[in-house]
């Protein structure tokens, strides 16, 4: 087992249109990042704000009428609005969202990753910059330009420059709220700390793209977790541990599953789950 590249679309594109909503993957070359972040501390404010058994029309309430953002203006609160639908979709019927919503008040340390993960399922642009993340040495300056060569290969002449060096600004703020790079004008990238949590998320992101067994540590999703194999598989026994998963190992041969993800799914969610081979 190991993990060489990253192919995102790849592994997106073996999902059903049906199969993709359902969970709430986003195909396209349209992304968020050309107008935002991830967006973690707003993030973290909205779901903070609303009980675990939120719809939809109760995140919207809470952005636009109860202003749990504390946004100065109304066009604030909704284009800050419409960004977060765009990366998390805020829905409980998009399987990805729900699982992280019911992750996220037990599981604080790991709402960097976790954000980031979903976002990435979300938002094609912020995908493009992933390679260019992970190929960075750890302790070592980012080099803007593979960033922004990334990009520039998945928009084509779509994006002026200007453009381009915004997508490129916002991304590298979001991978210093997942904890990947530090500081500010200059980033240097550093690894992340795996969680519990965090790992299962992965790995569930893993299983609704087709992986199974081993081939869930393979992913491009837990290849942004920054954590060699062993420590994955300490990582993912602690989340055994903890109720987020089931593990088994018999030498080579790994087989997880997910039954407290999905313990109240739907009938039409069962056949989306069991049918992302």
């Amino acid at each position: 087992m190991g993990i060489s590249y990253l192919n995102f679309e790849a592994e997106i594109d073996r999902l059903t249109d049906t199969q993709a909503t359902a969970w709430g993957f986003r195909r396209g070359a349209r992304g968020t990042h050309s107008s935002r972040t991830i967006m973690l501390e707003e993030l973290s404010l909205l779901l903070d704000a609303v009980p675990s058994n939120a719809s939809r029309a109760d995140y919207t309430a809470a952005v636009m009428e109860e202003n749990c953002l504390g946004k100065r203006t109304t066009a604030n609160r909704k284009h800050s609005l419409q960004h977060l639908l765009e990366l998390y979709a805020l829905d409980p019927r998009v399987i990805l969202f729900r699982i992280l919503k019911d992750l996220w008040s037990s599981h604080e340390n790991s709402r960097p990753l976790m954000a980031m993960l979903l976002a990435l399922a979300r938002d094609p642009l912020l995908r493009a910059t992933a390679l260019a993340v992970t190929h960075t040495l750890h302790s070592h300056e980012f080099a803007r330009q593979s960033m922004l060569d990334a990009v520039s290969a998945v928009v084509g002449d779509r994006f002026g420059a200007a453009t381009l060096d915004k997508v490129v600004r916002n991304a590298s703020s979001s991978w210093t709220q997942s904890g990947h790079f530090r500081g500010r004008s200059r980033k240097v990238r550093q690894p992340v700390e795996t969680t519990p949590a965090a790992t299962a998320y992965a790995l569930l992101l893993g299983f609704a793209v087709g992986r199974r067994g081993q081939r869930l540590f393979e992913s491009s999703w837990v290849a942004i977790l920054d954590t060699a194999l062993d420590e994955l598989l300490e990582s993912a026994s602690a989340a055994r541990t903890r109720g987020l998963l089931e593990l088994k190992q018999a030498g080579s041969i790994v087989e997880v599953s997910f039954p407290a993800f999905f313990a109240n799914v739907t009938q039409q969610e069962q056949k989306v789950i069991h049918g992302s081979h």
